[in-house]
């Protein structure tokens, strides 16, 4: 059974990634870079956001358009069944592609990401999870 999917925005303007680069905020793994920042409520008033955005990119490091795509595409995959469904509240991600990447297995990239976001402390604990899963179907109920 697939996990429950959560409502995960997206980053896409210049300024919104340069915030989260400028925030020092990151951790770096073969596989990937994880930058964080906290959101601002003065720049992010609107009830409606969802609770966590994300941003991916790849630069001609990791290599050709058709490599910078399939970068993208795992890292997209690997976000969705790590990231979106752990990360904590109130947060900024962009995930930064490396050379590696590409070539990585599946499974490492999956820990990669876990491994980064425990080390920045934006880990869900397993309490945390249960009640924001409870809150999800409450919503999808109501």
């Amino acid at each position: 059974m697939a996990p429950p999917k959560s409502k995960v925005g997206r980053l896409t303007r210049r300024p919104e990634f340069l915030a989260v680069a400028g925030a020092r905020r990151k951790w770096a793994t073969p596989g990937l870079v994880l930058q964080a920042r906290a959101h601002d409520e003065r720049q992010h008033p609107n009830p409606g956001e969802p609770p966590v955005r994300i941003g991916l990119t790849a630069s001609k490091k990791v290599g050709g358009a058709v490599e910078r795509n399939r970068a993208r595409r795992r890292l997209r995959a690997a976000l969705a069944e790590v990231l979106a469904p752990n990360a904590t509240p109130g947060h900024d991600f962009v995930l930064v592609a490396r050379a590696e990447t590409v070539r990585r297995p599946y499974a490492d990239l999956k820990a990669d990401l876990t491994q980064a976001l425990k080390k920045l402390r934006l880990w869900k604990g397993k309490r945390e999870a249960a009640q924001a899963e409870s809150v999800l179907a409450k919503d999808e109920n109501a």
